[in-house]
Order: C-alpha cells, then sequence, then structure tokens
C-alpha cells in the first residue's frame, strides 16, 4: 500500500513492476499513460495502470492536489493477456469496487485477520478481471515474434536495461503490443523479467563470493537495499544470508 497526499508535484515517467490499483479520497489526478492522456478523480472511480507501462501522474489543472490510496499487487494477480486492455481501458466507474479497495487499505492498515483481506482481495480481482476482459481493446493482437525480438534484445542488455520506449521504436512495435505480445508469450511482464535474470546473475556472483554491495551494482540494480528488496521477494532471504548458508553448506561437503 502507499497513501499519500500530494500537492505542486509531478511524478516523472516510470513504470512498476505491479498491478497498481488507485484510488483517490480528494482532488483529480492527470497521468499520461503509453501516450493516452488519462484522468481519474474521487467518487466511485477506479484507475487500473498495468505493469511495465510508463507513466507519469500530476494534479489536474483544475485541482490544487489530490490524496491517492494505491494497492500494489503481484504481475501474476491478473492475466498478463489483460495488460493491453488496461492501457487502453485505464479507469473505471464502479462503487462496489471502490468501497471494496477502500475497505481492504483499511483492513491491511489496521493488520487484521488475513482472512478477510483475502476475501475482499478475490472480490477485487474478480471486478477487475471482468472490466478488463469486457473492455475492447483497440491494440493488435499478441505477436509472439514481437515477444521474441524483445526478450532477445533484454537479455542484451540486463545490466543496462533498455527501456520499453527505445525497444518499441527499434522493433517498430507500441509499447502496449510489446508488453502484451511478450506477457502472453513469457507469462510475465518485460520488467519482470529483466529483474529475474538480475537474480539469477546475482546468485552466481554471491555463491562466487562477491560482497552483495558489488553484486548488487555488477547485475544493474541502484544498491544493495534494492538488490535485497528484490532478491528476498525471489528467493525468501537477504543476499548476504544466501551467500552465509550456501557458503558454509560448501565448506561442509
Amino acid at each position: 500500500m502507499f497513501h499519500a497526499q500530494i500537492v505542486d508535484y509531478a511524478y516523472p515517467l516510470h513504470a512498476h513492476d505491479t498491478w497498481t490499483v488507485l484510488i483517490l479520497d480528494a482532488g483529480a489526478i492527470r497521468y499520461d499513460l503509453d501516450n493516452r492522456h488519462c484522468a481519474v478523480s474521487g467518487g466511485d472511480y477506479v484507475a487500473v495502470l498495468p505493469p511495465g507501462v510508463v507513466h507519469d501522474g500530476r494534479p489536474a489543472a483544475n485541482a490544487p492536489g489530490f490524496r491517492k490510496r494505491n494497492l500494489y499487487l503481484d504481475p501474476t494477480f491478473l492475466p498478463a493477456s489483460l495488460i493491453g486492455s488496461a492501457v487502453d481501458h485505464t479507469t473505471f466507474r464502479d462503487g462496489p469496487l471502490r468501497r471494496a479497495l477502500a475497505r481492504l487499505h483499511q483492513v491491511l492498515d489496521a493488520d487484521e485477520d488475513p482472512l478477510n483481506a483475502e476475501a475482499r482481495l478475490a472480490m477485487i480481482e474478480q471486478r477487475l478481471t471482468d472490466h478488463l476482459a469486457a473492455a475492447p481493446s483497440t491494440s493488435t493482437r499478441p505477436e509472439p515474434q514481437a515477444a521474441r525480438a524483445l526478450r532477445a534484445l533484454l537479455d542484451e542488455h540486463t545490466v543496462q536495461a533498455v527501456s520499453l520506449a527505445a525497444a518499441a521504436r527499434l522493433l517498430d512495435r507500441s509499447v502496449p503490443h510489446l508488453v502484451r505480445s511478450f506477457g502472453q508469450a513469457f507469462g510475465i511482464s518485460p520488467h519482470a523479467y529483466i529483474i529475474g535474470r538480475r537474480i539469477e546473475a546475482a546468485r552466481k556472483l554471491l555463491l562466487a563470493g562477491i560482497p552483495p554491495a558489488e553484486v548488487a551494482i555488477t547485475v544493474g540494480f541502484c544498491d544493495q537495499a534494492h538488490l535485497t528488496r528484490h532478491f528476498r521477494r525471489h528467493t525468501s532471504t537477504t543476499p548476504a544470508r544466501y551467500a552465509s548458508v550456501t557458503g558454509s553448506r560448501a565448506a561442509s561437503i
């Protein structure tokens, strides 16, 4: 979760490796999602931003700012095949969905019974899937060849990752088309793929005795904290502990 009140600030272009579901408690926000001009205000509106797609964010022209609640959901929470639809149809007016999201934030913030959160999350998943699956997409069908070409490009730039905008120019495709094609072919977003490749490279370097801080920079993470966050998500442990435990086992053998 992320709760914030934004005044006189504009988010730069960036992308998440998660599904991001946003509701506003006050004000209004404008954002560009892959060159589509989008907006959302309070009331019953819900915004959905798919993983791997570049966007920005700023207060709407007629609003002094906005107060928002973001929910970040694992990239596998919704099928990758829905990414294109989420780009084309990023906002919905759905009162029950909006209220379910608001209540889920309260449940998580209060650290209530996980079963309560799971039940609400299941309802949210179903309503989001229904919206996105029913929404007509203006984008072309997924293209396996484009997905393979993007994967090859990502493999060549694991450390200094190529941006999706640059990849789209090189491959003469749109960003949503590439993201949707990649997700359809491989089941994950391009960003998640790059993170996975970096984690695998980090494992090998850690086993070779390279310090975690050096490993982080070598494989393309900003710093050791960035590596640790993703490494723990992938392996359930920290880089330092992974290296020490596997190292001690190798010594005992």
